[in-house]
């Protein structure tokens, strides 16, 4: 009498959703940031964007990268010159319980490096 034995397949299935458990908090972006709400559609885009993100403290990130205050019209002007013709497409990133100041400051080191390409970030909502 031939049976199907259930309990390899049961321990296969245990040990990949460990591993997806552990994995799926990863893929998450790297710097946490309290994110408004928006009713806009996503952007469509073809190459992977830049980064740029504020935290709840008001500290800078490109790519995952903390940037000062004072380095960041260099890192921006690095960034505008390997974008092509078009410019670097860059995704600002920034907390909700930020100064509108701070946001802006971004905005303006942005636009004095030549990058006119910016997407605000924002969680889709329906309000």
């Amino acid at each position: 009498m031939a049976e199907i034995n259930v309990t390899p397949m049961v321990d296969v299935m245990l040990v990949l959703l460990i591993i997806f458990m552990v994995t799926a908090p990863l893929l998450v972006a790297g710097v946490p940031v309290n994110l408004p709400d928006a009713r806009s559609k996503p952007l469509d885009q073809d190459a992977k964007p830049i980064q740029i993100s504020l935290d709840a403290q008001g500290k800078i990130f490109v790519n995952d990268a903390e940037v000062t205050n004072d380095a960041l019209p260099d890192a921006l002007t690095r960034l505008a010159a390997r974008g092509g013709d078009k410019g670097p497409q860059v995704f600002l990133r920034a907390d909700r319980g930020l100064d509108y100041g701070r946001v802006m400051r971004v905005m303006g080191e942005l636009s004095r490096a030549g990058i006119t390409r910016v997407a605000l970030v924002t969680i889709e909502g329906d309000r």
